[in-house]
């Protein structure tokens, strides 16, 4: 049953790959089309057919897992005691959903503890830095509390078990102390990061004396009894009402203002995303301003660098602000390793209702951060393709590495059945890329 599925497989592979060659023709007269303004001659956004909740279900890892109740809310400035589990190449931020396969025995022994008390661990990255011919292991001292939402326990070869997790981030952390017990689990002493959020951002500049010069909103729904009453209304109507209108009586513009207030900050950052291309709907994002700032750090193309500093960013706007920067500034994805060009910003697209980024673990328990692209270049596939355990049910993947310097840069999704669009798309591993400000104009071309 295996080969008939695999020779479906490679007959669908083969199919696409035969017409590339007229596609590609037809994609380079159209852009050759010197009529045709720059963003009319960029190639078209992806039609997305495929069920958006099936990549956010994790169905790869069954669906007969054990639900847990109850929810474990630290409070802030605390210190707590917690286990702690190292992952590299993995940042988790709050709101984040983490799949496990575990096969340690007493990382399997440390979560069934976990599982039968309060439910959460703590999650730090780990990486190693090279410096002076010696690779050290760094782990960082930002972290983020996970909650074990549901979980599976099951024999694996050998009779040994497995443990199959899905959690969720919860809350910010700082790492005080650490110390490893006698069966290798790292144990922390921990500070949880307080949430912080500013208030009105001109309730402080305003005078309350000042109030009667504001012009409120006309009330339409009573009728004026006089001429006066009349004129005032008609006066109300004619003006537009603007809550900055207490700027003209400080000492700066209303565009100060602005840029510190949530909202204004969270409906910029939708733009901009949006005008990378229209497949991030505003509806699927949280408008809660916390929320949404977490989202935006979870769906960005940001190194480890990157994603650390938003951590520990305490304060709602601050992170809003450098996240906009950041949106602003990125124009290219690069190998991390070589610095060769992957793809644009504009070639980012969601094919999950989590957004265009997600975490997901492969059958041999390694958890990757992976974004989804509708092209690339200078990227080369290598083995066959398969569909087990594919984090997008409905599609075969196979692995793509770096043409120049043979890193692995992620995985090449295609379609089994002919009905699903895109036919094929490319998830690209976070750890492996990084975001760059200018592209020199280049254009990636498909593959």
């Amino acid at each position: 049953m295996d080969d008939v599925i695999d020779l479906r497989i490679q007959r669908v592979l083969d199919e696409d790959e035969s017409s590339e060659s007229s596609e590609s023709s037809s994609d380079s007269s159209e852009e050759a089309d010197p009529r045709q303004s720059g963003d009319q001659a960029r190639r078209e956004e992806p039609f997305v057919s495929y069920d958006t909740s099936l990549p956010v279900l994790h169905s790869y890892l069954g669906n007969d897992l054990e639900e847990l109740s109850g929810r474990t809310v630290l409070d802030d400035d605390s210190c707590q005691t917690i286990p702690i589990l190292t992952l590299p190449g993995v940042m988790l931020i709050p709101g984040q959903i983490l799949p496990l396969q575990l096969y340690n025995p007493s990382t399997i022994s440390m979560m069934i503890h976990i599982i039968h008390s309060d439910h959460t661990f703590g999650l730090i990255n780990s990486r190693y830095r090279f410096s002076g011919r010696i690779f050290t292991n760094v782990i960082d001292t930002i972290g983020t509390t996970v909650e074990i939402r549901s979980y599976r326990e099951e024999e694996g070869d050998f009779g040994v078990n497995n443990l199959i997790i899905k959690a969720e981030g919860r809350q910010r952390f700082e790492v005080l102390e650490t110390r490893t017990q006698s069966d290798g689990i790292l144990i922390g002493k921990v500070r949880i990061l307080p949430e912080l959020q500013a208030g009105d951002p001109g309730e402080c500049s305003k005078l309350s004396s000042l109030n009667k010069f504001a012009i409120p909103p006309p009330n339409l729904s009573s009728k004026p009894s006089n001429s006066f009453q009349c004129n005032q209304l008609l006066h109300r109507s004619s003006h537009k009402y603007n809550k900055y209108d207490f700027a003209n009586y400080t000492w700066f513009p209303e565009f100060v203002y602005k840029m510190y207030d949530a909202n204004v900050l969270m409906n910029r950052i939708k733009t901009t995303m949006q005008s990378w291309n229209k497949t991030m709907h505003s509806d699927a994002m949280p408008c809660n301003p916390k929320e949404f700032s977490y989202w935006v750090a979870a769906n960005l193309p940001l190194d480890d660098r990157q994603r650390l500093e938003l951590l520990k960013i305490n304060e709602v706007t601050h992170r809003l602000r450098h996240e906009l920067k950041i949106l602003e500034e990125c124009c290219v994805l690069t190998c991390r390793d070589c610095q060769g060009i992957i793809a644009n910003r504009e070639d980012i697209f969601s094919m999950s209702l989590q957004g265009p980024q997600g975490t997901y673990v492969n059958p041999n328990g390694y958890v990757h951060e992976a974004i989804t692209v509708y092209k690339a270049k200078g990227l080369r596939l290598t083995g066959r393709p398969s569909t087990e355990q594919s984090w997008f049910p409905g599609y075969a993947w196979t692995i793509a590495e770096c043409e120049v310097c043979t890193s692995h840069m992620g995985w090449r999704f295609t379609a089994v059945d002919k009905s699903l669009k895109p036919s094929k798309f490319w998830a690209l591993c976070r750890a492996a890329i990084q975001n760059r400000i200018n592209g020199d104009g280049d254009e990636p071309n498909e593959l």
